[in-house]
């Protein structure tokens, strides 16, 4: 897999791939409300340049035979000197190959780069094949939360950090 940074034109290949992911992956987690809710709230693409633009938000673009295949955001300095991954998603067909650790271990390696201590993030707390991931590679949980998002959705998240 090839990992690069995208500008804000290649936008829509981040949201193709959320629109293929997302509903496989929690279709045993959110109702598909909320599924369609959040891909709208997250996934615009009005939303998505607003994330890069205003938020500071970095979108790493993972290509298999120059073609998509999964994503990941990241924002430097989002507490004390922390990393945070905002978004990272594979295509179904492709997990299991390394390519989610290769797109962690580039946030990574970006963080410490600029001086961070640790990178973390945020997952459902009933994805549980996500979080097994995380652990495996070295994510412990740091604290839950509940983030109300409007609609009468809320995100019932472990969030989950490692160091540098």
């Amino acid at each position: 897999m090839k990992i690069r940074k995208i500008s804000t034109e290649e936008l829509p290949l981040v949201r193709d791939v959320a629109l293929d992911v997302w509903p496989k992956t929690f279709s045993d987690v959110l109702t598909p409300t909320q599924v369609d809710f959040m891909l709208d709230w997250m996934y615009s693409l009005e939303s998505l340049k607003n994330q890069v633009e205003e938020k500071n938000h970095v979108f790493l673009l993972g290509e298999e035979n120059h073609k998509p295949i999964g994503y990941c955001s990241y924002q430097l300095d989002t507490k004390e000197v922390k990393t945070k991954i905002h978004k990272i998603y594979l295509l179904q067909e492709t997990q299991g190959k390394g390519y989610g650790k290769m797109l962690i271990e580039e946030v990574r390696s970006i963080a410490k780069q600029n001086g961070q201590s640790h990178i973390y993030l945020n997952v459902n707390r009933h994805n549980h094949k996500a979080i097994s991931f995380y652990l495996k590679i070295g994510f412990y949980e740091a604290y839950r939360e509940v983030i109300d998002i409007g609609n009468g959705f809320v995100m019932d998240d472990i969030v989950m950090e490692m160091a540098i």
